[in-house]
């Protein structure tokens, strides 16, 4: 056991020795390759995915009410970015083997959710999945990721202030089982459990919240030929640039540098996988992403920010919040689609035409400049939550001033939320009543 320990103890030492010695600009150089592997994957499997979707008939067809295509549309357009992601993975793969001085690229379990969150939607858009099949996938996809920790530190983010360090131990005996699975989390002396565990088994919460939020919030915007696929590029470039910032602040110093390369490698397969399926998805669309791409593209980006939550500075929260600010666009019209069909009394899974990119578009008349505005309104939150990151990880600001950003920016977006639905409840009512039959004369 001794022998073992040593060992890992050897590897770990390593692998933070080497990753120490790699330069942001050198892992970006590196890296370089997996977003043009990315992109003429994806570029070249989206019209074969074309192709198959028409074949058996998996298209979307317009109803002039959100579907506002002029003729039916191929799905399966996750198929193109799916291919064009696992081919940036491979090439990353190819890179860590020319170079040695490389941690891995990325742990088992990111592909192996990604491959589990991609099947559930390509089920969906094939057979019309029910709503609790399609969680049950993206929950799976969840547990792969907690198997090897991806996330699970977010626990004692929240949980380690108000309780204590994770060491401490509660005045219980541990039960054999949670001993047996979590040797690390029981006292050795009496045999006690600690707080660290609880913490894990919140972080793992945690992460099957951020799984099902991101996935189904990225599938919400999806409503505009090319938002989607467009925006997810944007963010990407924001993730990437603070995994690229990680290197030099956190990655050989407060942690092992095990996840360096993943924090990079994961964003820019996504940015050339989604450039790769733009151009075939930009209007006019010749195919759409699908619930495939959608949940696919979702799971990428909150991948991207539970690696920020692994350890050192971002395992105290102010990465994390950084990068939801990233994801800030989808969370943002996900939130107001909640609360506003609260207020109209329909279920959280009613369908409507009142999201943002849906009201931009009958503002602008066309769809190519509401777009362009939501891609406007991506940048922003990207640079907001990007710039944030860096001055966190360099020091110059606390992660008070992140959360105090983030609550200000969300707080005003819930009540620009709420007065517009109570604006149109006003407007439906002003109409009913002035439809209504007046009372006869006597």
């Amino acid at each position: 056991m001794n022998l073992q320990l040593s060992e890992a103890v050897t590897r770990s030492t390593e692998s933070a020795s080497s990753v120490a010695d790699v330069s942001a600009f050198d892992l970006l150089n590196a890296c370089a390759p997996v977003v043009a592997c990315a992109f003429l994957v994806a570029l070249i499997a989206t019209p074969i995915a074309r192709r198959i979707a028409i074949h058996y008939g998996v298209i979307d067809r317009p109803d002039d009410v959100r579907k506002f295509h002029s003729f039916p549309i191929a799905y399966l357009g996750g198929l193109g970015v799916f291919a064009g992601i696992i081919g940036g993975f491979l090439c990353a793969n190819v890179v860590a083997w020319f170079r040695p001085d490389l941690p891995d690229p990325l742990p088992w379990t990111i592909v192996a959710g990604l491959v589990a969150i991609f099947v559930t939607g390509l089920a969906d858009d094939v057979w019309n999945l029910e709503a609790h099949l399609k969680i049950t996938g993206q929950l799976f996809a969840a547990a792969l990721l907690s198997m090897t920790d991806i996330g699970t530190p977010l626990g004692a983010t929240f949980l380690e202030p108000v309780f204590g360090p994770g060491s401490q131990v509660i005045d219980i005996q541990a039960w054999e089982w949670i001993r047996d699975s979590y040797p690390h989390y029981v006292d050795a002396a009496t045999g006690q459990l600690t707080f660290g565990t609880f913490y894990a088994f919140a972080g793992t919460g945690l992460v099957a919240v951020l799984v099902l939020g991101g996935c189904n919030a990225a599938n919400l915007i999806d409503g505009l030929d090319g938002l989607l696929s467009g925006s997810a590029a944007i963010m990407a470039i924001g993730f990437a640039a603070v995994g690229l910032v990680m290197v030099s602040t956190v990655s050989g110093s407060t942690d092992d540098g095990s996840l360096t390369m993943a924090r990079v490698v994961v964003p820019l397969a996504l940015l050339g996988a989604t450039l790769g399926f733009l151009p075939w998805n930009f209007n006019p669309a010749v195919i759409f992403l699908g619930d495939a791409g959608s949940l696919t593209i979702g799971y990428m980006c909150v991948v991207n920010i539970l690696l920020f939550a692994q350890s050192g500075q971002a395992g105290h929260g102010g990465i994390v919040v950084a990068g939801l600010i990233i994801f800030g666009l989808p969370i943002l019209d996900t939130v107001a689609a909640i609360v506003r069909r609260k207020m109209a009394g329909l279920p959280m899974s009613s369908p409507d035409a009142n999201h943002i990119h849906h009201m931009l578009k009958r503002s602008f008349g066309s769809v190519k400049p509401a777009v362009f505005a939501m891609w406007g309104l991506t940048a922003f939150f990207t640079m907001l939550g990007t710039g944030l990151a860096i001055l966190y990880l360099y020091g110059y600001t606390r992660i008070l001033v992140v959360y105090l950003v983030f609550g200000i920016v969300f707080c005003y977006a819930i009540v620009m939320t709420v007065k517009n639905s109570r604006r149109a409840q006003w407007a439906v009512a002003k109409d009913a009543h002035a439809d209504a039959p007046s009372d006869p004369q006597p």
